[in-house]
């Protein structure tokens, strides 16, 4: 991985550690204790004392270590405080330091894990909430360029995947969507000679009972679990059992653990591709519209964020009901003065919607004399079928979505998609509302079996987009994009980078 510190002299990198440790006074206890006692008492004395003033004595001695340029052993002591235990102030000089050490040393899921103090808002400078924020960027964008060798499996390396495990529900309210997932993978295992697949129901069962089970029948890796709450568990180890391919995404900042990889259908993930396309087309301020769930603000969020950190301004954010009349969300986010939009301080909508709702919209605008302003999506909004007559109105809306759901605006056709035959065995049957699954589970096969060679996980062309490693192990996606015309989906130009990030 690329380093952007790497090659500074030592006079620079100590500048950057002071400006990271030093910008809150210590607290008077820290003033008497610093010059009488050195790091290594500090940090033999922390072995004896409560977590509380534990934790403090190794920040203590961390921050001496880093002001005199003996970085390593700074950020290893930094990594391994517990940050819970401290006081506010106290987590903010964590905070600081150990993500200017992770910066310096080029270690980008370190910085992650101290901006984490970002979102509990303690009290801080605005010069530190800056350099916080400014350091959380820097690290989302370096995990963006994955160390292959690092990821590298050498138990697999070479081999052929011939004996997998499956860790999914047979009951609970993740067992429908299981059973989706299910059928897709035994469909895609047609595909493949001599490859086994083995279920297991992690309804009643742990962790580490499934992985036993699994070893015992020389399974080489394990696709699932499904449950965030579990993939959270498992980012927490310092590594699992056996290589794994989680299905779904975790809650921490970072993922810890080695041998496991991460991938699913990212709703927040699309949001950051449409930010992303939005300001690449010119626009500068967005209004938004949100259902008011946790959805709709998690969604929201990820599109905020990355609209800002692209220099863009959200003029107005929206957060509607979604059973509710969108006449009214459509006047707040538009300004409506009388029958007249505002559109002094907005060139584009986003709109976060299922179609029954987004539907609506479009003819509110045209209402309120702003027929003309663009409207950009994510693929809830499509339902995958061909009904030109019912999505008449939702024509000039742009939005990305899998390559199996709009094919002719993503390939040119049928024919041309990735895993054609899986396609239309599973096309023929599936249900509209439940084949983007389908084809994650298409893509969760083809990604499982390609753990054996990490690097061809980069730029593979899947079912649901173009599929590429961070430098934890997670896969996300690069989707095309379309355009409603004449009620159907047809293809778009694309600008620079605007299939993704």
């Amino acid at each position: 991985m690329k380093s952007v510190y790497r090659g500074l002299g030592a006079t620079a990198l100590t500048a950057l550690l002071l400006a990271g440790c030093a910008v809150q006074q210590p607290s008077p206890d820290v003033v008497d204790r610093a010059p009488r006692r050195s790091a290594g008492q500090l940090l033999s004395e922390a072995e004896g004392q409560p977590p509380a003033a534990a934790a403090r004595s190794r920040l203590q001695a961390a921050r001496m270590l880093a002001r005199q340029g003996r970085r390593d052993r700074a950020y290893a002591i930094t990594e391994g405080v517990d940050e819970s235990a401290l006081s506010g102030d106290d987590r903010v000089r964590w905070a600081m330091l150990y993500s200017a050490l992770g910066r310096a040393l080029d270690h980008p899921g370190a910085v992650l894990r101290a901006t984490q103090v970002l979102d509990d808002e303690p009290a801080m400078s605005s010069d530190q909430q800056s350099t916080l924020l400014e350091r959380r960027r820097w690290a989302r964008q370096a995990q963006d360029q994955p160390d292959f060798n690092a990821l590298t499996i050498p138990a697999l390396a070479g081999r052929k995947v011939e004996r997998i495990a499956v860790f999914l529900p047979e009951s609970g309210p993740l067992s429908g969507v299981a059973d989706t997932l299910k059928e897709a993978l035994r469909t895609q295992q047609k595909a493949h000679d001599g490859i086994r697949l083995h279920f297991f129901n992690t309804s009643q069962a742990s962790l580490n009972e499934l992985y036993q089970r699994a070893d015992a029948m020389n399974a080489q890796i394990v696709i699932g679990p499904l449950s965030k709450e579990r993939v959270s568990r498992l980012e927490q180890r310092t590594d699992v059992p056996l290589p794994t391919l989680a299905l779904n995404y975790g809650e921490n900042a970072h993922s810890q653990a080695k041998r496991l990889f991460q991938y699913g259908l990212s709703a927040e993930d699309e949001a950051r591709q449409v930010a992303k396309r939005a300001r690449e087309d010119g626009h500068q301020q967005v209004a938004l519209m949100v259902p008011d769930n946790d959805w709709g603000q998690r969604v929201g969020s990820a599109f905020i964020d990355t609209f800002r950190r692209h220099n863009g301004r959200i003029s107005q954010a929206v957060r509607y009901a979604p059973d509710g009349n969108p006449a009214y969300a459509v006047k707040q986010a538009l300004g409506v003065r009388g029958e007249r939009a505002n559109l002094d301080n907005v060139d584009a909508l986003f709109l976060l919607a299922v179609p029954k709702y987004a539907r609506q919209v479009p003819p509110l605008l045209d209402y309120y004399y702003a027929s003309d302003l663009p409207i950009y999506a994510t693929s809830h909004l499509h339902e995958g079928l061909n009904q030109s007559r019912l999505n008449k109105d939702l024509d000039g809306i742009r939005f990305v979505d899998i390559p199996w759901q709009i094919p002719n605006a993503a390939t040119g056709g049928e024919e041309a998609l990735p895993f054609y035959a899986s396609y239309r065995a599973l096309r023929d049957e599936a249900d509209a509302s439940m084949f983007r699954l389908l084809a994650m589970g298409v893509d969760a096969f083809e990604a499982g079996i390609r753990l054996a060679d990490i690097e061809s996980l980069q730029q593979f062309q899947g079912a649901t987009g173009q599929l590429y490693l961070t430098a934890d192990g997670r896969i996300y996606r690069r989707l095309p994009w379309a355009q409603f015309q004449n009620g159907l989906p047809g293809a778009i130009l694309s600008s620079g980078s605007a299939n993704g990030e």
